[in-house]
């Protein structure tokens, strides 16, 4: 990416998470283990829903998808991070800044799509079954999902570049792991509000859009279920629903109000921005196979196909 006159500074220092070596090296052996397991179930769910003719479902295409993005999104942050805690000098240059910025947000707003767009599933799924293969066809699949990369990737890159017209006159630190984008308008010498309004605008359509999405699918099929006469029926459609809400839930509790908060090198910020970046990408295919009565079953069937292979 060309950074126009961005001439007087070549790189940022990040402050990353805790300047005592003996901390850095905990932190370093936790963050990789973190990240090898990561790696380890988002793989072996593409794995399983890709070789399993029973997950060849709506549902598990957008897993699928949502798995891969989870894959590339802790491998924007962590890599990097992991580096830094094993080095002294922890500086990124202003291109790999912008590079990490476009990335992160591309990767949170595939995120946001994608669990609307699995909720909308549910929402088909339960509330109306006869139609359901309609309403969800594969090339309605296919859509939503290319859908969901194509309106982040262009979010990402309006707001990318829009801060490559942004000016920093001389060496400075960011108070965080990773280069986020609200972390970069308090160290430019110009006028960041159109910035800060963009990125605004983007924190609120994927906020508030998603949301509504999510909102509204879980209002019918609510509705739905308590119309059921059956308790086991009810109880068997709310399990349905309960991965994706618990994925919801540890996403947006994050991401949304680390994007919509003013920007202060807070604590609260490195927690809020390593729960979304970190942990919930470790922790949506734990969700996704331990809750899920489909995905268990296929997981023992796909591991026992891959031992027989190796005999």
């Amino acid at each position: 990416m060309a950074l126009g006159n961005h001439s007087t500074i070549t790189e940022f220092l990040l402050l990353g998470l805790s300047a005592d070596p003996k901390i850095q090296a905990l932190l370093f052996v936790l963050f990789l283990m973190i990240y090898l397991l990561t790696l380890m179930g988002n793989l072996m769910m593409i794995l399983v829903i890709h070789t399993d003719s029973k997950l060849h479902t709506p549902m598990y295409l957008f897993l699928s998808h949502l798995s891969f993005q989870d894959l590339f999104y802790s491998s924007v942050t962590v890599p990097k991070m992991l580096e830094d805690l094993l080095s002294q000098r922890k500086a990124i240059s202003v291109d790999g800044c912008l590079a990490q910025v476009f990335f992160m947000l591309a990767t949170t707003g595939i995120e946001a799509c994608l669990l609307s767009v699995m909720a909308y599933d549910r929402y088909a799924a339960i509330c109306h079954p006869l139609l359901y293969g309609q309403m969800m066809s594969k090339q309605v699949c296919v859509r939503l999902v290319w859908g969901s990369w194509v309106v982040a990737f262009l979010d990402a890159l309006i707001n990318t570049l829009l801060a490559l017209n942004l000016d920093f006159c001389e060496l400075q630190t960011i108070p965080h792991y990773s280069c986020e984008l609200p972390s970069l308008f308090p160290l430019s010498c110009s006028d960041t509000s159109t910035n800060a309004a963009m990125l605004l605008c983007s924190a609120l359509f994927h906020a508030i859009g998603t949301c509504l999405l999510i909102f509204f699918s879980y209002a019918r099929i609510v509705a739905t279920i308590l119309s059921i006469s059956s308790t086991s029926g009810r109880s068997k459609a709310f399990i349905t629903c309960s991965s994706h809400l618990t994925a919801v839930s540890l996403f947006y509790g994050s991401a949304v109000l680390r994007y919509l908060m003013p920007t202060s090198g807070s604590a609260l910020e490195l927690v809020l921005s390593i729960q979304y970046s970190v942990i919930t990408p470790l922790l949506n295919p734990l969700i996704y196979s331990l809750k899920n009565k489909e995905v268990k079953p296929a997981l023992g069937r796909t591991m026992l196909r891959y031992l027989k292979c190796l005999r």
